[in-house]
Order: structure tokens, then sequence, then C-alpha cells
């Protein structure tokens, strides 16, 4: 199936997408701020320059976007045009991602990834669901951990 934009305007809209402050993002700032949690955001310092850092329990947690960093769930669609490019650019994504996660954990961090498909879509999470997951997550004291619309697992072995 051909692409209905033509070059410039796909790469307009393809700039257009932001790299913080999203949507989901915000959703899980609020989600934080009403539990009392304290945090810092976009910590540069940090491998992965993380989304949310919070000092104490030592945590890290990511919101990643299924599409952009290949979650297995019913958000994420391969691309029908340029197929190959876009399955490289994410398949990098996944190795940073992972890359990232190792080093973070190395250093004493914890790290949590949320996926999107968590926070919006057809099978979201109710706020409660997530809001409990996070609790969950970080008073249990161990190991990395995702959210996506099924819950919370142990972070599972992606391949890169």
């Amino acid at each position: 199936m051909a692409d209905v934009h033509t070059s410039a305007i796909r790469s307009k809209n393809m700039r257009a997408i932001r790299t913080q402050d999203t949507a989901i993002e915000t959703r899980l700032a609020e989600l934080l701020a009403e539990r009392g949690f304290s945090y810092r955001v976009q910590d540069k310092t940090l491998p992965g320059k993380p989304d949310f850092v919070l000092e104490n329990p030592q945590a890290i947690i990511f919101v990643h976007g299924c599409f952009w960093h290949h979650h297995d769930c019913y958000l994420f669609k391969v691309p029908a045009t340029r197929t190959e490019f876009w399955m490289n650019k994410i398949s990098g994504n996944v190795t940073r991602d992972k890359r990232f996660i190792d080093q973070l954990s190395a250093s004493g961090w914890r790290v949590l990834v949320v996926w999107e498909c968590a926070l919006r879509g057809k099978h979201k999470l109710a706020d409660e669901a997530i809001s409990a997951r996070l609790e969950e997550w970080l008073f249990a004291g161990e190991g990395n951990a995702e959210i996506d619309w099924q819950g919370i697992h142990l972070m599972r072995e992606r391949p890169a």
C-alpha cells in the first residue's frame, strides 16, 4: 500500500511527534503525584534519560510507546510502507532500551517500563489499577518489571 502523504508531508508529521511531555507521560506523572511520589523527569545524567527518576526507592520508570519500542500488543502494527527501514529503526530502539536497562540495573537502579497500551487504547487500565501496580512495584523493592494492558509482569527478555 502506497503512502497517502507526500514525502514532505510525512516528514513534517514525523517531526511533530514529541519525545517528552507526551500525553502518556503526563498521565503517569499525574498518577505518581496523586500518590505523593516525588520524582525528577528526563534526567540526562542517567543512561537513556529516564522519564521518571524516584531517588527513594532508587527506581526508574520509562514510558514506552508500543510502536516505537516494539511492544507485542494490539497497538503495534508493522508499517505497510518502508517496512525494512522502520523495522530496522525500531529494532535499534529495542537494542538501545535493553542496553540502558542493563546499565541502570548494574548501577543499582530498579527499572519499570510502563507501556502505552496500559495508558491508552481500547484495553487501557483504569487509573486506580495503574496506581496500584505502581505502588506494588515501588514498595516490593526488587526486580525490574513492566506494566501493560494485561497488568504488571517481571521484565521479560526481549530479542534485540
